[in-house]
């Protein structure tokens, strides 16, 4: 059984380790080998005995010395979901910051949950990275303290919800973005604003959408709950959310999509409905993917400044490694957004 008398006691004072890998094996009744394999991620450990040994590396805040890490040239990227340009723009910012630091970038994708699983997490054990970066992602406590035990650092770009004031992660004035794209609708002269958001469980996605409701409380006009649309950050969502508002008595003058993803999917259902953008329909999307600027007409946009956050992500990981996993000075860290005005916006039609 774990004691519960304070690590220092137990320890004698050692400030740096509060147990040792010995201690630990001791008190689950295994050898300091079977320990040792579970901090390396082996397979040959029996489940029982495997929880057993990271329940006391977390009760104990084990944490391995930098010497003994022994880290592979490698960054984990674990993603979401990764299928789309957006991913893109990520990948290439960590690489970047991998190849000046002689690394190689190992992808990952969660398959659509908020968080890895275990079978993940004792795969990065076993490989012993550098860091790791998880992108619209998080952890939950056990693959916290699974990291955290085996002294490989890890940041969370882009977070879906809030990870915590001791969790390091890099993200984009969202709230702002939505505001800045709204009101240039405002200021055009439109009334009736549309907005498809993205996943209502993502932190990203309700900053957006809080943006867009302050911008039309700001200019005067009300929010139509009826003209708020769920989506999900796809294409397909985009068009089917945006001919549910197209083909309302009442439709929209413009709209807010909350990615330029979605933001494409209702240029289809547009020109399905034979409606023109801009001359009918104004569009302003989220995020200025290269995609952006060569679809008919060039879509204004918010620009979220995607490969600069995930370049500033993979220098805090490395940096993290580097100083022995303390804190950073600012757990999170937020990147400016900016309106990018193209041709998908003007004022609207007479009479509207």
């Amino acid at each position: 059984m774990t004691s519960s008398q304070p690590s220092e006691t137990r320890t004698r004072g050692r400030s740096a380790q509060t147990a040792t890998l010995a201690e630990i094996a001791r008190e689950a009744g295994v050898s300091a080998p079977t320990v040792s394999k579970v901090l390396n991620g082996r397979a040959d450990v029996a489940p029982a005995t495997r929880s057993r040994v990271e329940e006391l590396l977390r009760a104990h805040g084990y944490r391995r010395r930098r010497a003994e890490a022994n880290r592979s040239p490698l960054l984990d990227l674990v993603f979401h979901e990764l299928e789309s340009a957006w991913a893109m723009e990520v990948i290439r910012g960590v690489e970047n910051v991998a190849r000046d630091a002689g690394l190689s970038v190992v992808l990952s994708e969660s398959a659509g949950r908020l968080t890895p699983g275990r079978t993940w997490a004792d795969q990065v054990a076993a490989r012993r990275p550098h860091g790791v970066i998880l992108v619209l992602s998080g952890l939950d406590e056990s693959g916290r303290a699974l990291l955290t035990s085996r002294s490989i650092p890890f940041v969370v770009m882009d977070p879906a919800g809030d990870p915590g004031t001791d969790v390091p992660s890099i993200g984009a004035t969202n709230w702002q973005g939505g505001l800045a794209a709204t009101r240039h609708l405002v200021e055009l002269g439109h009334t009736r604003i549309g907005a498809i958001s993205g996943p209502s469980q993502m932190m990203c996605s309700r900053a957006r959408i809080g943006g867009y409701r302050a911008a039309l409380e700001t200019g005067g006009l009300p929010v139509d709950p009826g003209l708020v649309m769920a989506g999900d950050f796809h294409h397909e969502t985009g068009y089917r959310q945006g001919l549910a508002l197209l083909r309302r008595p009442d439709r929209p003058t413009a709209v807010f999509t909350g990615n330029d993803l979605q933001a494409l999917g209702l240029y289809e259902a547009a020109r399905e409905l034979g409606l023109r953008i801009p001359e009918d329909l104004s569009v302003v999307g989220f995020d200025d993917l290269p995609v952006a600027r060569w679809v008919g007409p060039p879509l204004t946009t918010v620009r979220q400044p995607l490969t600069e956050m995930a370049e500033a992500a993979a220098r805090l990981v490395l940096d993290l490694g580097k100083g022995e996993g303390a804190a950073p000075a600012a757990s999170r860290v937020e990147l400016a957004t900016s309106l990018v005005v193209r041709s998908s916006t003007a004022p609207p039609p007479p009479g509207s």
